[in-house]
């Protein structure tokens, strides 16, 4: 089996997109229906904007959704593909490409969400920092004997030996000191704009929630794994709850590729910019073949190895 899956916040970058919105139809047709949806053109923020502005919390997600659905889009190989999964807000690219959502309706949560978590970020300070070569069990104790000076919680198991911590900014601090005394090899602050997927993110979750239950979630053509449970989910009703609590509870990136590979997935594809799923997946499960779809030649060479099969 195939799955689609698609990248989350920190895989953005200036131009992502280009190559495939300028030659194939399907792609630019998401990127135009985005922007509709939206009212500003997302193509031009994808390829014209700078680093800094693309990196803002409601510009990146918007245009990581935009380039991962694109993506997809111009493989033009749905029928290959028998799940699909997202990091974050990666999750919204992955129910609009397995028919969730609309394009239409995905764009204007992704943007909803954004401008929530960026609010979030102002009005409730916190931080995030990657912790290395820590097992997970070791890092919840760090977590737990930190919380005596804040909120500090995993917010992302990525794959063995990187998860992320999130909370408030002095939680963090003491859990990385407490992290690299108990063998961390090393603890990176991660330049965010506030404490996703941790306790911090309540309120902005219980907006996002209210917005969800505006939308009409249609039947799927294959299964999502979702990020809060690393479960597959066909019933489209139990995506509002599910993209509410993913907002405070930590993404399962670990989990969910392990439960693709028990369903028998021996093949992932990436859409959208950068590689960082298929480096994870890497770790995470080394007998797993990784493709991606982000350019020119990545989907040539992605149809390729599909059409081959």
């Amino acid at each position: 089996m195939v799955a689609a899956v698609f990248p989350g916040q920190g895989s953005q970058k200036p131009g992502m997109g280009r190559e495939l919105f300028e030659s194939e139809p399907h792609a630019a047709e998401v990127f135009a229906r985005a922007g509709d949806a939206l009212g500003f053109d997302v193509a031009a923020l994808c390829f014209e904007t700078d680093e800094d502005t693309l990196r803002q919390t409601e510009n990146a997600q918007v245009a990581l959704f935009t380039c991962g659905v694109a993506a997809f889009a111009a493989l033009d190989r749905e029928a290959a593909f028998g799940i699909a999964a997202g990091h974050s807000v990666g999750e919204y690219a992955a129910l609009a490409a397995a028919g969730f959502l609309t394009v239409e309706d995905g764009a204007r949560l992704v943007r909803r969400r954004g401008l929530l978590m960026a609010a979030s970020g102002q009005a409730r300070p916190g931080a995030m920092a990657a912790v290395l070569g820590l097992e997970r069990e070791a890092l919840e104790g760090v977590c737990q004997a930190a919380s005596d000076v804040g909120v500090v919680v995993i917010a992302n198991d990525n794959c063995p030996g990187q998860l992320v911590i999130s909370g408030s900014v002095e939680g963090v601090a003491r859990a990385g000191e407490l992290a690299s005394e108990a063998g961390a090899k090393r603890v990176l602050s991660l330049n965010v704009s506030g404490a996703f997927h941790s306790p911090l993110m309540t309120e902005a979750a219980a907006e996002m929630g209210a917005a969800l239950r505006e939308v009409e979630f249609r039947p799927g053509r294959m299964p999502v794994v979702a990020n809060a449970t690393a479960e597959p989910v066909t019933d489209p009703s139990a995506w509002p709850g599910l993209l509410e609590l993913q907002m405070e509870a930590p993404v399962r990136w670990t989990e969910s590729v392990l439960t693709m590979r028990t369903l028998g997935v021996n093949t992932f594809v990436e859409c959208g910019a950068g590689d960082v799923l298929s480096g994870l997946l890497k770790r995470i499960d080394r007998e797993a073949d990784g493709l991606r779809v982000g350019d020119i030649e990545s989907l040539a060479s992605t149809r390729a190895v599909l059409d081959s099969r």
